[in-house]
């Protein structure tokens, strides 16, 4: 009796585990990603931004074959550039990207390919760094509401392993660091390109 008893549950424990194993819900991405935000002005003051590069990390749950929900986190230095009577100002800022979206994945995929596009919203932290020629007196840390839209492509290359590119675009209000002197009060959108790889499990 005691031996079914373990044959049982040593049964039911490899069911268990195969059924999670054929779910695979989960997947974490890896991403190199652009930084192209676009030029901006209002209140008498001009803004542009240094293009640049960074990392985009995220975790993904698939709820079904179609919908799925997902958090991510970027990391982006770059340098704003304001311009008003009172003359140029530059700070730079290590830019803190934290956002979660839905994602829907589109009816028409081919072979390997899995094409998806996403919505949702987050924030923008803009750090100064600080550094040399880069630094307003009494820029602060300033954290940014923004609205997240983006398409992408999944290229499996294992059942775990794809590869992945994607597009991803943010609106939001420009950073001005908490100083009334770089305060454009417009909306700006950054562009942010990216490629990686995707583990599932």
């Amino acid at each position: 009796m005691r031996r079914t008893a373990i044959l049982l549950a040593s049964l039911v424990i490899l069911v268990t585990f195969a059924a999670s194993a054929q779910e695979s819900r989960s997947e974490i991405s890896l991403q190199g990603t652009g930084f192209f935000t676009k030029d901006s002005n209002g209140q008498g003051t001009s803004r542009s931004t240094t293009n640049t590069g960074g990392l985009l990390v995220g975790y993904r749950y698939h709820f079904n074959r179609w919908l799925s929900a997902e958090a991510n986190y970027g990391f982006d230095r770059d340098t704003q550039r304001y311009f008003s009577a009172a003359g140029p100002s530059r700070v730079q800022s290590d830019v803190h990207t934290a956002t979660a979206d839905v994602v829907v994945r589109l009816p028409f995929a081919i072979s390997r390919f899995s094409p998806y596009i996403l919505g949702g919203g987050g924030s923008l932290v803009f750090h100064p760094t600080g550094n040399a020629g880069g630094l307003v007196p009494g820029a602060d840390t300033q954290a940014k509401g923004a609205f997240l839209y983006g398409a992408g492509v999944n290229y499996a290359l294992t059942k775990r392993f794809s590869l992945r590119a994607e597009y991803r675009g943010y609106v939001y209000k420009d950073a001005d660091f908490g100083l009334p002197g770089l305060h454009t009060d417009s909306w700006t959108h950054t562009a942010q390109p990216s490629a990686g790889i995707v583990y599932r499990f």
